[in-house]
């Protein structure tokens, strides 16, 4: 069966996603995770954009021993040598070059004519091919750039010594109709095509990026491009998840399939909505939390009498398994190990006796601990932050007739702890108003999110909070069966995660790439 070579850019154009700022911890969290789920490329950056960025990919490359690792680079001579420095010692890497070539793109953007485009395009490919074997060149805004002059840029990649020709719909304007006869096109008329693998990068503000990237594949693409759980910018880019599962689902039809490890896809769905903030809606294809679920009777029926009625992937594809082994207050450490096991988790002894402290002091508060409860708890601190500031106490008054206060108590890094009381709109304006005072930290609130970990009275609380200090922003993460607990614990490790960033290279403001 024909393979489909999968390129994960949740690091590039997955970061690019409003709101969303990955360090250069959780990026290598996240890459170790793409290369356990099996992507063969993975694009880490724009090393060009600043001396954080490229950090941040020359540590993913370092990182990363079983996928090609990729750095974005635009059609500049400088551009190219950030990119050289970024990836001198990944064992696999590849310069990726995009160059505009869309009549609105040439006339609005690029002021220029076909042929500098063809000219700049040429010597940046060139230039570029004394330093990598492998090079991606993408047209940006393929999908809306002149079917003829596409051919045109596509024969002169090839010749200036392209390994890969990216068809990006930059702006999700395609149908698979349209985005299927490009690829069909290049390889009908291009000379030399054979040579090289044509790769499909859709976006998906139509609601069609993964349809059009199936349609690429239909018709020739080698190579999808995508991000875990869809992110992306605007309305993000084909979801890889989505990919994978319809080339195993329906292999009868696409006769393709990728090379990915679909047991997977669950933890590297929840670990990349964790590290970046963005919930995964519940009606999400593939990862989403009733993507599984049936609640109508007929549905129910069917299910209990034949899954398959209802169900065309089994939960446990992707990695869903639900242990039979239910935990309290009263389970001992063997039973705790044997449920991490269960559920996927290799940990070191101390690891496993500090994870077992936490769930004692959860199961204290609830009756039974769920497995997406001990998810939640293991993963809460994935990226370890220094810790300046450190929550130890916090109470709360409110009353509907009174004004909510707070009343804090926060360990400094110098050792010493500082307690304040505040007022605010509401308990959670109290608490942040009692932290800011303690902290003297001047700050704005940017984002403020909340949701179930799981069901019931008694479920933990995650909350997502963005903080901004400046021109630096940074997210936080916080867990408990205390939602105002929750706010306070996101908002402190924000702050710790903003005093890290102060002593590291800037990062780049956001900007639309391909």
């Amino acid at each position: 069966m024909r393979k489909i070579y999968i390129f994960d850019t949740t690091l590039r154009d997955g970061e690019q996603s409003p709101g969303v700022n990955l360090n250069t911890k959780e990026k290598l969290e996240i890459a170790y995770q793409l290369e356990k789920l099996g992507v063969d490329r993975i694009e880490a950056g724009f090393p060009a954009a600043s001396p954080g960025d490229l950090a941040a990919v020359n540590a993913v490359a370092r990182a990363v021993k079983n996928a090609t690792v990729i750095g974005l680079s635009r059609s500049r001579e400088q551009d190219i040598d950030a990119a050289r420095e970024a990836l001198k010692d990944a064992q696999d890497p590849c310069l990726h070059l995009f160059l505009a070539t869309s009549p609105i793109h040439r006339k609005h953007k690029l002021r220029m004519e076909k042929e500098q485009v063809l000219e700049t395009a040429e010597r940046a490919i060139r230039y570029a091919k004394q330093y990598f074997s492998k090079i991606e060149f993408s047209p940006e805004d393929a999908g809306r750039t002149e079917l003829d002059f596409l051919c045109q840029v596509t024969e002169m990649a090839i010749k200036a010594g392209a390994t890969v020709v990216n068809i990006p719909d930059t702006v999700g304007y395609m149908n698979p109709s349209e985005f299927g006869n490009i690829f069909k096109t290049l390889k009908n008329q291009v000379p030399g095509i054979e040579k090289i693998q044509l790769s499909a990068h859709c976006h998906d503000d139509l609601g069609m990026a993964t349809a059009n990237a199936l349609a690429a594949i239909l018709n020739g693409a080698d190579q999808v491009e995508g991000t875990i759980n869809g992110i992306g910018e605007r309305a993000g880019n084909t979801a890889i998840e989505e990919i994978a599962m319809a080339l195993a689902t329906r292999s009868d039809f696409f006769g393709a399939t990728t090379g990915l490890n679909l047991k997977e896809i669950a933890k590297t769905s929840r670990l990349v909505s964790k590290l970046t903030g963005m919930v995964v809606p519940g009606n999400k294809a593939i990862v989403g939390a009733n993507a599984f679920a049936h609640e109508s009777g007929i549905h129910q029926d069917g299910m209990l009498k034949e899954k398959t009625t209802y169900e065309i992937i089994s939960p446990e594809t992707i990695g869903l398994v639900d242990s039979k082994l239910v935990l309290g207050k009263h389970s001992g450490r063997a039973a705790f190990r044997e449920k991490l096991i269960d559920l996927g988790y290799e940990l070191s002894d101390d690891a496993v006796n500090a994870a077992f402290a936490k769930f004692k002091d959860l199961a204290d508060k609830k009756k039974n601990v769920s497995d997406e409860d001990i998810r939640a708890m293991l993963e809460e601190k994935l990226v370890d932050t220094p810790e300046v500031y450190a929550l130890e106490q916090i109470e709360v008054s409110y009353g509907n007739k009174s004004t909510p206060s707070a009343t804090l108590r926060i360990r400094i890094g110098d050792g010493s702890v500082q307690e304040t009381r505040a007022e605010g709109n509401g308990s959670v304006d109290a608490i942040y108003n009692a932290i800011d005072a303690l902290t003297a930290e001047n700050v704005e609130l940017e984002d403020y999110s909340i949701k179930s970990v799981t069901h019931g009275k008694d479920a933990l609380g995650e909350v997502h909070v963005v903080l901004k200090q400046d021109e630096v922003s940074a997210q936080g993460r916080g867990l408990s069966t205390d939602i105002l607990e929750a706010s306070a614990r996101a908002y402190v490790d924000a702050l710790n995660r903003l005093v890290e960033k102060r002593k590291t290279p800037g990062r780049r403001d956001k900007m639309s790439l391909i």
